[in-house]
């Protein structure tokens, strides 16, 4: 139901993001965009401000908030050093698909072209990493203006939108409609892409499925779970993916990882790109099926057996009313197999008593200590990279990395958004010492707006994603250490949190208790064995 609005540029514009279901807008203050507080303050159920101390937490703040709650995030950043500092977390948005609104300041349009203070034309910096970049002009648009970043924002394919408004129109008044927002819902697949991939899998001695991201972001974690379960298929998930498959399943053979991709005759691919972390798309002799939310996420570099797209549940519906699916009792027996050889050779590792402590230690002692709706948060290399072979999440929408942008530094904005966005969760980031340099200082928002959180840091000393590679490459390395044992938790404690430094392998589990148990933003401090480095095949080349 539309109705008539009038206020100032500020008012109106919070008055579309609250429509579209965002209840708290990431920022740090700016006086280009004093409007917009002005009208979160004043609406008639107030937005939460949530002001940071670096705008790159602000906008990964609110990319987490997109993944997490499929509802648009929205970070409002000040004009050209502040837009800009949120360039990296919109990139990462581009690349996960994660739906976002930023919303810039922009110097006045009266004084254009006069070198008014951070007078910069900021949406072609944005376009090439936006679904959506530009300028609403003056005040009676903002209204149509922002609903067309949030429609286009949470359509298939989701991605950000970067928007700014001229300062001097930000404070005008004008009157116009509300927008009515309806729900967003994918294309109906193909009914012959549908029986052709049915085909294929009626054909598969070998099938694997793989879940990603978007099964998550197009809200078919339901679907995907009944078509596995029904058809008995071996699952891996990755990305957001994780979860929907709940840890422990008989069909979730993510452990197994290596052997199935190398052994499978089909594998279908849903809601991922088929990029480095999938090999390209080429696994083995295996037929290749992708499976997207929308055309222009279909691989076009991989050779494919098939492909469908469109809104996922019905895709995964649809798959499941044209299959008659064999008996893979068989396959799906080899790989629980290799699943239970994997999760042999891992207790070794899990509660090894190695002085300095394998970084596997820690998720020996992390993992069973979360609960099923936990959220957990990657930001760091070889460190993160352990977790993402350790850690199985029970639910969907309890996983966040970075996604295939890589992009270190994302952690604390996106435990600020899961701390918000799940109040009664477990809320874990996991560090490398490393990626903590990027914004360790936001713990100071963590306190000043009372959102405890767990985490716990692999600190190795060193870059370890690139020391190992170098020295493997050159037979040595530089600049890839940091300071030795460097105590990062006094840092904690000086912003208000809590935390401790562990060196003891025995001594990792209690330190994880008191952080559950101290209500305080809390960093177990782990020293870890810098040669103890995760074993990878690629290098993401």
């Amino acid at each position: 139901m539309s109705s008539e609005l009038t206020g100032h540029a500020g008012e109106l514009a919070v008055s579309v993001a609250q429509a579209h279901g965002v209840e708290t807008m990431f920022t740090l203050s700016g006086a280009h965009v004093f409007p917009l507080y002005d009208g979160a303050v004043k609406a008639e159920t107030p937005m939460r401000l949530l002001d940071v101390r670096h705008e790159q937490t602000a906008a990964f703040a609110a990319e987490a908030t997109g993944k997490l709650t499929r509802v648009p995030g929205l970070a409002v950043l000040t004009a050209g050093p502040g837009a800009t500092n949120g360039l990296s977390a919109v990139a990462q948005a581009q690349f996960a698909g994660s739906p976002m609104v930023v919303v810039g300041g922009r110097a006045p349009q009266s004084r254009w072209g006069t070198g008014a203070l951070q007078e910069l034309d900021q949406p072609p910096i944005f376009a090439p990493v936006s679904k959506l970049a530009r300028t609403i002009p003056t005040a009676d648009v903002v209204l149509d203006g922002m609903h067309e970043a949030f429609v286009t924002a949470g359509s298939s394919h989701r991605g950000p939108v970067f928007v700014d408004v001229p300062m001097d129109e930000l404070f005008n008044s004008a009157t116009g409609t509300l927008p009515a927002v309806a729900p967003q819902r994918g294309a109906d697949p193909d009914p012959d892409a549908i029986a052709t991939v049915a085909g294929l899998l009626a054909a598969a001695v070998r099938p694997v499925m793989i879940l990603g991201t978007d099964v998550w972001a197009d809200r078919a974690e339901e679907a995907a779970l009944r078509f596995v379960e029904t058809a008995r298929i071996p699952a891996i998930t990755n990305g957001m993916g994780r979860g929907i498959v709940p840890g422990g399943h008989p069909l979730l053979v993510t452990k197994a990882r290596s052997h199935a991709l190398k052994e499978a005759d089909l594998v279908v691919v849903v809601g991922t790109p088929l990029d480095f972390r999938l090999g390209y798309g080429v696994f083995g002799d295996a037929k290749v099926v992708h499976v997207a939310d929308s055309p222009g996420q279909v691989s076009t570099h991989a050779a494919l057996a098939g492909s469908v797209s469109g809104d996922l549940t019905s895709v995964f519906d649809g798959l499941l009313n044209a299959l008659q699916a064999p008996d893979w009792s068989a396959w799906t027996g080899d790989l629980q197999g290799a699943v239970a050889a994997a999760v042999q050779r891992d207790a070794a590792l899990l509660g090894a008593e190695a002085d300095p402590i394998h970084p596997a230690r820690i998720y020996g002692e992390l993992v069973p200590r979360l609960a099923d709706d936990a959220v957990v948060i990657g930001d760091g290399g070889d460190f993160v990279s352990f977790a993402g072979k350790f850690v199985e999440p029970k639910r969907p929408g309890g996983w966040l990395d970075p996604g295939p942008y890589g992009c270190l530094g994302a952690g604390l904005g996106a435990a600020i958004a899961a701390r918000l966005a799940r109040p009664s969760a477990q809320v874990v980031l996991l560090l490398g010492d490393g990626a903590a340099g990027f914004s360790l200082m936001d713990v100071d928002t963590l306190v000043r707006h009372n959102l405890p959180v767990v985490m716990v840091m692999g600190n190795n000393s060193a870059w370890g994603l690139e020391k190992g590679p170098m020295q493997m490459l050159y037979g040595y390395d530089v600049i890839a250490d940091l300071a030795p044992q460097t105590g990062y938790d006094a840092v904690v404690r000086a912003l208000g949190g809590g935390g401790e430094t562990v060196t003891d392998p025995r001594e990792v589990g209690p330190a994880l208790d008191r952080a559950f148990a101290s209500g305080v933003p809390y960093l177990v401090n782990v020293i870890t064995d810098v040669n103890a480095t995760y074993p990878r095949n690629s290098f993401g080349v």
